[in-house]
């Protein structure tokens, strides 16, 4: 059974079953380019395009722009979306051409023709029109950022909350590993002894902040340009619909939803896209840090540096028995390179918005969704599975600190560097240990060289520059 439906360009027959129209299924032949839909790959987004249709319904019913009867049907239409059942009638591509016209227009069809099917039975514009009703004092132009703000207010949350999660697994190791002593490492050339607790403090207050910077820009999130219509000018509604609206929407969402200052900076400027991908990247390449550094310290186990033990969690080669490899480590340094791809694409789409009106909302919808996604749902793996499991080989620890030239460091703050020089070489070119090069030159006794050059002391400033003073001393 059709049904036939026209717009500015003709008219078209439609199949019954469908609840989108005329313009969302030209929308669908003029773009496949990724070959997922809105409802696939941006849920949340459609979830807040029908919390914003609601929203609109009552403050339009509020200031007599619609009737009682027309808005109760738009809001039930949308409260039957936002629960997801008719996610398979959004079939627009995620990446589309004119600033999302064609997403805007599919969500306002289904409801309109919703609508028009609880009040007559059937579908249609008898009694809702998806654009004088559904669309009354709204315009692509503000709506789709407003949808895509407070879906990505919804995601940030999440992806910092996942990084908080991050932070707690890595500070308690460094809690864990507080008196553990390994070489410190610099150009990946032995350098001077520090702990393990120390190592991996630095991630642990990386990622606790990275959870307060991203939790921060999802409050940003809540700034909409909603009542600017087309440019800014508020062109399109009545005077006190505005108020309404953002009073509906700070009820529906339990947020303070609030209008941007200037709506024209608003339209124009993707600067705060700019900033959540950032922050997503940085985020993003702390833990490919990370990752970089476990797949380092883990190598071997026979023949790498072996200092950790990285969870098995797959087995690593189809041809060598008992191989692991670190899996988790190298799944979050990918997803690194994609959100750093998608990093560049929304900072290009940011700069080429031109004169009133960024039209590359698709761009940032995809790659911002991505980025979230792909760490929030990254995280706690590598978390739970990978960081909480985490094994210290303390004994080759130890071996690799005592048996460093770098100690000769401390050889040079108390004898002077170049007396530390001669140390470091006697030390490298016969296989020595600078303790054992030390007493052999007869510069300290056995005992006081131990204390001089443990590891243990010189990971702990007060206490290597006691035992400096002390030596001077006796100098």
């Amino acid at each position: 059974m059709k049904r036939k439906e026209h717009d500015y360009l003709g008219e078209m027959e439609i199949d019954d079953e469908l609840y989108y129209g005329i313009q969302a299924v030209r929308g669908t032949t003029m773009s496949e380019a990724t070959g997922h839909s809105i409802a696939e790959d941006a849920p949340l987004l459609i979830y807040y395009l029908a919390l914003i249709k609601k929203a609109s319904a009552a403050a339009n019913i509020r200031t007599g722009g619609i009737t009682k009867e027309t808005g109760n049907a738009i809001s039930t239409a949308c409260d039957e979306i936002m629960r997801g059942e008719y996610d398979d009638q959004f079939p627009i591509d995620m990446l589309t051409g004119g600033g999302g016209v064609s997403v805007h227009m599919n969500m306002n069809e289904v409801i309109a023709n919703r609508a028009n099917e609880i009040l007559t039975g059937h579908k249609g514009c008898d009694k809702v029109h998806p654009n004088t009703h559904v669309n009354m004092g709204e315009s692509t132009n503000d709506v789709i950022p407003a949808a895509t703000l407070l879906a990505l207010h919804t995601m940030l949350t999440e992806t910092a909350e996942a990084c908080s999660g991050l932070y707690k697994a890595a500070d308690s190791k460094a809690r864990e590993w507080a008196d553990v002593v390994k070489l410190g490492r610099t150009c990946i050339q032995d350098a001077l002894p520090m702990t393990f607790g120390q190592e991996m403090s630095a991630y642990a207050s990386l990622f606790k902040r990275e959870a307060e910077n991203i939790s921060e820009l999802a409050d940003k999130c809540t700034v909409l340009p909603l009542g600017g219509t087309a440019v800014g000018t508020g062109e399109g509604t009545v005077t006190g619909y505005t108020d309404e609206l953002y009073k509906e929407l700070t009820d529906m969402t339990g947020c303070e939803i609030r209008q941007n200052e200037n709506l024209f900076d608003a339209f124009q400027n993707a600067d705060l896209y700019v900033k959540i991908s950032a922050e997503l990247k940085i985020l993003a390449a702390g833990i490919s840090k990370m990752s970089k550094d476990l797949r380092l310290l883990g190598s071997g186990p026979r023949a790498g540096i072996g200092e950790l033990v990285i969870p098995s969690v797959l087995p690593g080669s189809s041809i060598m028995p008992g191989k692991i490899n670190p899996i988790l480590p190298e799944l979050m340094i990918q997803v690194y390179f994609l959100t750093a791809g998608n990093d560049l694409a929304v900072t290009m789409a940011a700069e080429e918005g031109e004169l009133d009106l960024n039209v590359w909302e698709a761009v940032f919808i995809k790659c911002l969704f991505e980025s979230c996604r792909l760490l929030t749902k990254t995280i706690p793996l590598f978390a739970d599975k990978c960081i909480a499991g985490l094994e210290v080989n303390e004994k080759k620890c130890l071996e690799y600190a005592q048996g460093s030239t770098a100690l000769a460091a401390i050889i040079s703050a108390v004898f002077g560097y170049e007396q530390g020089s001669v140390i470091a070489r006697k030390a490298s070119e016969e296989g020595k240990t600078v303790l054992e090069a030390v007493t052999e030159k007869g510069l300290l006794d056995p005992e006081s060289a131990a204390e001089l050059l443990d590891p243990k002391n010189m990971t702990d400033p007060a206490k290597m520059m006691d035992s400096i003073l002390k030596i001077k001393k006796i100098k």
